[in-house]
């Protein structure tokens, strides 16, 4: 394999090559390093590079399969993994793309970086976000505009958009993310790549903001197997978050096909005006499923943007948008316009919505996806209702505008905050198809609570009978 290829090998199969001694950890990371050093000033992906000690790691984990040290190689042994600025290492940066946390430094690391380093996973990079990873693109005054590396006048999503466009530019084989509004999926969507978010509690996450119910931590790459694999590291409880849950649950590695499943399609969550394109991809997906033995059957939920307003009004003002808020009261100054925009939204939802108010209107919609995913093992839907959105833009005004045309109301442009409502519930991302703007599009696969492993056996499924393809962008970026 030509080493300008090394990047587009899936973790789990360069794990293969490194055992059967095909491929040293050294050559697949100075491939890596060479493709980002190639590509990176397109795509804009990293805030930060750890070439160099990269290059070291990958030689302890190179003699622990040569059996040089007399130490066994570990889970992810020799991977290049690239992580999202906000998962804090010891002594480097956390300034979450704000100029107001100029100067921060991390205390210590993320329970994310201590597994995937206990792991053997070798973080070469950190990756950009919005700032404070509130936005459904990746761009700040901080570190400038990252884009789609499928199309680099499109945004690769957000927050964890650096993640997305570095796993799809060849740049990382896995890549850590979060989730808070949907994080994970939508550059998971925008990139063509796997994302999971995990349910509430299940990765441990640091900081006041893991007692927000909405969020968590969670793992991206290019196949599901990957991202499996990556899961079955991020899990099991951690002393500094509580809430984390124990015993650690281990995904399987084989599964199924999904013969006999019953899978519920959801197109509009009720409420939500979906791209034409968006829902082709999806129906494709379904119709998939149901010809490889799935009984697929159309649902309609009950959702109404006004119940789904006062949840997100009333949670996000009260705890993670009073952090920007208050951000906003002591360095407006310093932040990008569209926090700005945020926090001033935010203080004023707080007169609209109580907590109080977000709770009632949280428990219905979780009743109601309860009712409707009854007798279903799954629930399909898009990830977003429009296929994509630019690069640069701020999207604080009313609509979306893409190619000159109106394509979305903003605020209901992603379909992902539902299941942060409804965050006990496992969300798995993978692709949908390509759109004629020239990205791939994405559909969420949702579970019931805590069912894991389900969302990932439709994914294989999805994977098998529709295998996704990375050959057009490594041409784009050649």
């Amino acid at each position: 394999m030509p080493p300008t290829d090394l990047g587009y090998l899936s973790a789990t199969e360069a794990l293969r090559l490194f055992t059967r001694r095909e491929l040293s950890p050294v050559e697949l990371m100075r491939a890596v390093i060479e493709r980002a050093e190639k590509v990176e000033p397109r795509i804009n992906a990293f805030t930060e590079r750890l070439f160099d000690q990269a290059l070291g790691q990958a030689r302890h984990a190179e003699d622990r399969y040569l059996g040089r040290n007399g130490l066994a190689p570990r889970p992810l042994e020799g991977i290049p993994v690239a992580a999202k600025e906000k998962h804090a290492i010891l002594g480097r940066s956390l300034t979450e793309g704000s100029l107001s946390k100029e100067g921060d430094i991390a205390t210590e690391n993320h329970p994310a970086v201590d597994r995937i380093l206990d792991a053997g996973g070798i973080i070469h990079a950190r990756t950009t976000t919005p700032e404070f990873s509130l936005a459904t693109y990746t761009h700040s005054r901080m570190w400038g505009i990252t884009r789609n590396p499928w199309n680099p006048d499109f945004t690769p999503g957000g927050s964890s958009g650096g993640s997305g466009a570095s796993l799809a530019a060849g740049t990382s084989l896995l890549a850590s993310a979060s989730d808070i509004g949907g994080s994970t999926r939508i550059p998971a969507a925008f990139t063509g790549t796997v994302g999971f978010k995990a349910p509430y509690g299940r990765n441990p996450g640091l900081g006041v903001l893991t007692a927000d119910h909405y969020r968590g931590d969670g793992p991206m790459g290019r196949t599901v197997d990957d991202v499996i694999a990556f899961q079955n590291v991020l899990s099991g409880p951690d002393p500094r978050d509580h809430a984390s849950i124990g015993p650690k649950l281990t995904l399987p590695t084989t599964y199924e096909d999904v013969t006999g499943m019953r899978i519920a399609l959801c197109v509009r969550l009720g409420e939500y005006d979906v791209h034409p394109e968006m829902e082709a991809g999806t129906r494709a997906a379904a119709q998939a499923l149901a010809d490889a033995g799935a009984t697929v059957e159309e649902i309609t939920l009950p959702w109404t943007h006004h119940d789904l307003l006062t949840a997100i009004a009333g949670h996000f003002s009260t705890i993670f948008g009073a952090v920007v808020i208050e951000a906003a009261e002591t360095h407006r100054d310093l932040l990008s316009p569209y926090a700005v925009a945020f926090a001033d939204v935010m203080s004023y939802a707080r007169t609209q919505a109580s907590y109080l108010d977000s709770l009632r209107a949280e428990h219905r919609l979780q009743r109601q996806l309860a009712t409707a995913m009854a007798g279903f093992d799954a629930l399909l839907c898009p990830t977003t209702a429009v296929p994509g959105w630019h690069a640069g833009d701020d999207l604080t005004g009313d609509k979306v505008v893409v190619h000159g045309e109106e394509v979305a109301d903003t605020l209901w442009c992603a379909m992902t905050n539902p299941f942060n409502i409804n965050n006990r519930c496992p969300v798995l991302n993978v692709p949908s198809g390509m759109s004629s703007w020239g990205l791939p599009t994405g559909l969420q696969i949702v579970g019931h609570p805590y069912d894991d492993p389900t969302v990932f056996r439709v994914g294989k499924a999805l994977e098998t009978t529709r295998p996704w393809s990375y050959a057009p962008v490594q041409d784009r970026l050649a």
